[in-house]
């Protein structure tokens, strides 16, 4: 997978040099915006533009190379990836009044998921192939 997955660096740099262009949206196969951008890079509406993309592509292209992954994994027949940086960032916050919150379920018991024998993650029972590494489950 990793020779489908887009780098961060260049996508900002096709934005801050290229970006007159469109060419930051046709590295992320976004090709409608690409091709609008070049039918208006004379106006210098799209380098206005660009320059303020620059600062959201390394968000995009990690979006891009999540739905990848995503895809990929779904091909697998395993389930969609499991990131849990951002996993840690969707839990919501306990509110003011702490009678009005519920604590998250517990986790599964422990004779209900496995392990990946490769890289130790957590992989849940119906999956064929491990979420993080690709490694195919016994």
């Amino acid at each position: 997978m990793s020779a489908y997955q887009k780098d961060e660096v260049v996508g900002v740099l096709l934005a801050l040099f290229l970006g007159t262009f469109g060419a930051h949206h046709f590295y992320l196969r976004r090709t409608g915006l690409g091709i609008l951008y070049l039918v208006f890079f004379f106006t210098g509406i799209p380098t206005i533009v660009s320059l303020v993309e620059c600062f959201f592509m390394p968000g995009r292209v990690r979006q891009y190379n999540l739905a990848l992954a995503n895809y990929f994994a779904a091909q697998m027949g395993a389930g969609p990836a499991y990131i849990p940086s951002l996993a840690a960032a969707w839990t919501p916050a306990p509110a003011a009044n702490t009678a009005a919150w519920t604590p998250a379920p517990p986790a599964p018991a422990p004779g209900m998921t496995r392990t990946c024998a490769v890289c130790g993650a957590v992989i849940l029972p119906e999956a064929k192939f491990c979420g993080r590494c690709g490694n195919k489950v016994a």
